[in-house]
């Protein structure tokens, strides 16, 4: 009898927070001006999530995607409280501007909802640090969605710099992000349109790709601030992007450690890869599914990786549903969590500034 008495409590405690709870996960969409917002109103109908409802401020956007995804008219508000409060989802996906992210975190966090924003979190240490707040005192998760989370050689590369025997000490990292350009590339112009203003989005390059660099950086280092942060920013294409920077390199220093992060616009092709250099080998990614790996005692290997062979979750949102039941715990200072995007946000106002004022920004 006592080990049904007790089964009967683990029942109750895995149901109480949210695991094996029937049925996909609820979400709900919090703004659509992002460029990638297809990746989520395209999934109106799947086994593992459901698209519940959309806020979208501008009716004329609203009408739009509407129009484009066959959406139906029932989805959409004007009024996020209302869209909260009416369908009470289990999860939020911000894809609205960077400067939303907070006002987003405020109407959900209390409502005990949990958040996921398209990267970065914000710009700035204030904007982050009261996102923090918030998540801590409702107890709710505020998660934020990289490509490069998804990418198998990301995870391998982790891995194969916590294997001392392999690589030893990080010594230097170099990270390549960028593409051609937003206008080079074609974006819509609502996303173009806050994604070269530096209020709304903090900056061009220097914030939409310095903050992958930020991020594995951290993600690699297991959390760690950096001394120094060191930026460079340049125009390029002044007579496309006259309020923005299209180029920009940022320098982390830590004690026994340095990263580079080339962040730019102006790159031939679209790239997201990595160098990280430790005391005895190396990995060099080239995109999600290829890299090449050395240790000091053995022979350069190229590696094509499977997800399954890393267990990369390749969809952010299937991510999500599985932290929202209960399923997973997002690490510490791992890729998608809170702890390690205020670092990234730290090291974005860093370099903001480090540009600006042409010195270099001492971290506390």
């Amino acid at each position: 009898m006592k080990y049904i008495l007790l089964l009967l409590v683990l029942i109750q405690v895995r149901v109480s927070h949210g695991q094996d709870k029937p049925g996909p996960v609820r979400l709900a969409v919090a703004g659509i001006s992002h460029g990638h917002n297809g990746w989520i109103l395209g999934r109106t109908n799947d086994r593992d999530v459901e698209l519940v409802g959309i806020w979208e401020p501008d009716t004329a956007l609203a009408r739009q995607m509407m129009q484009s995804h066959r959406l139906d008219a029932h989805l959409f508000y004007t009024d996020l409280g209302k869209m909260l409060d009416a369908l009470k989802p289990e999860g939020v996906l911000g894809y609205g501007t960077t400067i939303q992210h907070l006002q987003v975190v405020e109407a959900c966090a209390p409502r005990g909802i949990h958040v996921m924003v398209e990267k970065p979190l914000a710009f700035s240490t204030e904007q982050a640090e009261r996102m923090a707040v918030l998540a801590k005192k409702h107890n709710t998760q505020v998660l934020t969605n990289f490509e490069t989370s998804w990418y198998p050689t990301t995870d391998k590369t982790v891995q194969l710099t916590r294997d001392t025997g392999f690589m030893g000490r990080i010594r230097k990292v170099v990270v390549h992000d960028g593409h051609q350009g937003p206008k080079e590339i074609g974006v819509p112009k609502y996303f173009f349109d806050w994604l070269t203003d530096s209020v709304r989005n903090g900056g061009g390059a220097i914030t939409d790709f310095g903050c992958y660099g930020a991020n594995l950086m951290t993600l690699l280092m297991n959390g760690q601030t950096p001394l120094s942060v060191t930026a460079v920013t340049q125009q390029l294409k002044p007579q496309i992007y006259p309020n923005v920077d299209d180029e920009a390199s940022i320098i982390l220093t830590y004690p026994t450690a340095q990263c580079i992060i080339q962040a730019s616009w102006n790159w031939p092709f679209s790239r997201k890869d990595m160098e990280v250099y430790g005391e005895s080998g190396y990995a060099i990614t080239t995109d999600n599914s290829k890299m090449k790996a050395k240790s000091r005692t053995g022979v350069e290997q190229e590696l094509r990786l499977k997800p399954e062979e890393t267990g990369t979750y390749t969809s952010p949102f299937f991510y999500f549903a599985d932290v929202i039941r209960g399923r997973i715990k997002v690490p510490a200072f791992g890729d998608y969590s809170l702890e390690n995007n205020l670092i990234v946000a730290k090291i974005l106002e860093a370099a903001r500034r480090s540009a600006k004022e042409g010195r270099t920004i001492l971290l506390k």
